[in-house]
């Protein structure tokens, strides 16, 4: 695991730009950041590095077999250690809805918002 204020990241996301945008801030701010365009890429990277992610960052809806969702789901039965941030922008739900101490921020979010649930401790 890195330190708190370095974590592995895995964002998820079917939108390129949003994607990119998000794994480059993070790599900016210090963050490894790996990226995945949907659940089964996003499944095909955790079965090889889940040890070395610390949090899972996705949206909600998502083309594919999985959505955002479903992944949180799989993902917090497989990887307890994994911290969770869903986003959506068509959906809204209460971050306790989610496993654990999963949080849920609405999208447009602001990078720095972002960065701050990242700095919290997600």
């Amino acid at each position: 695991m890195a330190d708190e204020k370095h974590k592995p990241v895995l964002v998820v996301e079917d939108e390129p730009i949003i994607l990119l945008n998000a794994v480059d801030h993070l790599h900016d701010i210090g963050h490894v950041a790996y990226a995945a365009a949907n659940a089964s890429e996003a499944m095909d990277l955790l079965n090889g590095l889940a040890s070395g992610i610390d949090v899972l960052f996705t949206d909600i809806n998502m083309p594919g077999e999985m959505d955002g969702i479903q992944l949180v789901e799989l993902v917090h039965a497989r990887w307890p250690h994994i911290g969770l941030i869903v986003t959506s922008g068509h959906e809204r739900l209460a971050s306790s809805t989610l496993p654990d101490d999963g949080i849920f921020i609405s999208k447009p979010y602001d990078l720095e918002q972002l960065s701050k649930l990242l700095d919290e401790g997600s």
